[in-house]
């Protein structure tokens, strides 16, 4: 039996029917040399005692009478893999489109919580002969970064499968029984000392404000707040239904870096720049680019170095995307000095960010205030504190097998809510940067538009050269053409050949 932590348990009391709160990956696999035509049959065989033998996929919710705080985590037992897993074959020609519409499907509907809060579909029908693995989970249990742990529980790090134990059912066990009084007592005892936890940060919590607030007349404080504000409306920002949309996407990783190197920047400046150059050429078709830049909520991961806890420990910043400057050198520029401010401020608040708080009461407050703003629909009316979300996740740079196949792509799929109708998650893997394009229907009816634009986006910033240096008064770079940015691809600088990785400390929630 295990407690649930006060922000995990907001994601499941935002849930309604409309904005279900998992999250997913669709993995591809190549079939190993040799294999016979059932290699679902063989992924699926040696799926099965992974997701037993591992206590997450075992948790099962156990709430509390009433509902009057979090419910707690109980082992399951062996799961009941019927209401779980699916077999999906594609139609023909069992292309990427048909796939990501598999996903998209899937993606729309929320997991039941009477059984442990994970779905996966083994998709087969794929005309190269690769397998897909859809793995969902709700994101009360996991964030971007133990996300990959879980990975680990499930995949190989190399084609030779790792051993299973042929009694492995045996080893799991009962499924756990607690009582009535037990989940009582186990909450209180909780609830006390997340109580005093917060009480002990207070003052502390307390002087960190006092000092920010002290040193707000100083440049690098003030830059902090730029982000700060209110994003325009857009056709993004509506209210939805849960029909899902879905596009993959998948970048060079040594391409990014190099762009990044060549001006200067962390790996996720880039990624949001993109971001930003796709939004703009999908606005320029659907109503038109507001004249105040888009707002980008983007979670920033609280772990510790090596922490892959299956608990949610992040927040979430805000990053004006530069959306309304039509340069992409100086957008990249502006990108670059918002993204630096989220984190600055971040870094400065780190401490008295909490993760987990006393639930008592939280799920008929929070669950109520959910369901009232979807019926009401507010997110019509109400100027959008956010335009969409980007989160960025970094990956293993080893490949990762199952059943002996390789898993040559993981697309993340995510969370979009009322008034917020598109999610790009990146996660990188191997040698790529592999883009999940999340969106509401009802807000994004064409999503591939979006991923040929991000696509273009890359294009267009691997052909650029290098940018005007950050001393250039900001007046001289204004006047300069457009046109002498550019330069062909045989002129781009050595440096994108080189392999060092820079990452920023984003990571997914």
């Amino acid at each position: 039996m295990k407690s649930m932590s006060g922000l995990d348990g907001l994601f499941l009391h935002l849930e309604t029917p409309a904005t279900p709160m998992h999250v997913a990956a669709l993995y591809v696999l190549e079939p190993p040399p040799g294999k016979g035509a059932d290699f679902a049959g063989e992924v699926e065989r040696q799926l099965l005692p992974r997701l037993a033998l591992s206590p997450f996929f075992r948790a099962r919710l156990a709430p509390l009478p009433l509902h009057f705080a979090n419910p707690l985590w109980v082992d399951d037992g062996v799961p009941d893999f019927a209401q779980h897993l699916q077999r999906i074959v594609l139609p023909p020609p069992g292309g990427l489109a048909e796939l990501q519409a598999c996903a998209a499907a899937l993606h729309s509907t929320a997991l039941d919580r009477r059984r442990p809060l994970w779905e996966v579909a083994i998709i087969d029908g794929l005309a190269d002969g690769a397998v897909a693995i859809y793995l969902k989970v709700h994101h009360a249990a996991v964030d971007g970064i133990s996300g990959l742990g879980l990975a680990a529980s499930i995949f190989d790090d190399s084609p030779e499968p790792s051993p299973v134990p042929a009694d492995w059912r045996a080893l799991v066990g009962q499924a756990e029984r607690a009582g009535i009084g037990e989940r009582l007592a186990s909450t209180l005892r909780h609830t006390a000392a997340q109580s005093l936890r917060l009480l002990h940060h207070l003052p502390s919590g307390l002087r960190l404000l006092a000092g920010l607030a002290r040193r707000g007349g100083t440049r690098p404080a003030a830059g902090m707040g730029q982000n700060l504000g209110f994003g325009p409306r857009t056709p993004l920002n509506v209210p939805i239904t849960a029909e899902r949309g879905f596009a993959a996407v998948s970048l060079p990783l040594a391409g990014v870096r190099a762009i990044a190197e060549r001006h200067a920047a962390t790996l996720n400046d880039v990624v949001l720049a993109l971001c930003s150059a796709a939004l703009r050429d999908y606005l320029v078709a659907h109503g038109g680019v507001p004249r105040k830049s888009l707002l980008a909520t983007m979670p920033v991961s609280l772990r510790d170095a090596g922490n892959t806890e299956m608990t949610i420990q992040a927040t979430l910043t805000l990053v004006r995307l530069a959306t309304h400057v039509a340069d992409p050198l100086r957008r990249l520029q502006a990108v670059r000095a918002a993204a630096g401010a989220a984190k600055a401020l971040t870094r400065h608040a780190r401490s008295i960010i909490p993760t987990d708080f006393p639930s008592l009461g939280v799920p008929w407050v929070v669950g109520g205030l959910a369901s009232l703003y979807g019926r009401s629909r507010l997110a019509a009316h109400l100027t959008p504190l956010a335009n969409l979300a980007i989160s960025n996740v970094p990956g293993p740079r080893q490949p990762l097998y199952l059943a002996g196949g390789r898993i040559r792509a993981c697309w993340p799929l995510s969370i979009v809510t009322h008034g917020l109708g598109l999610n790009i998650t990146v996660f990188s893997y191997c040698d790529t940067l592999d883009f999940g394009l999340t969106v509401a229907r009802a807000a994004v009816p064409e999503v591939q538009s979006l991923a040929t634009a991000l696509q273009a986006a890359y294009d267009e910033l691997a052909q650029l050269s290098v940018a005007p240096p950050a001393a250039e008064p900001p007046q001289r770079r204004a006047r300069r053409p457009a046109a002498a940015t550019r330069s062909s691809p045989a002129e781009m600088p050595a440096a994108a050949g080189r392999t060092t990785r820079r990452r920023s400390s984003t990571g997914g929630a």
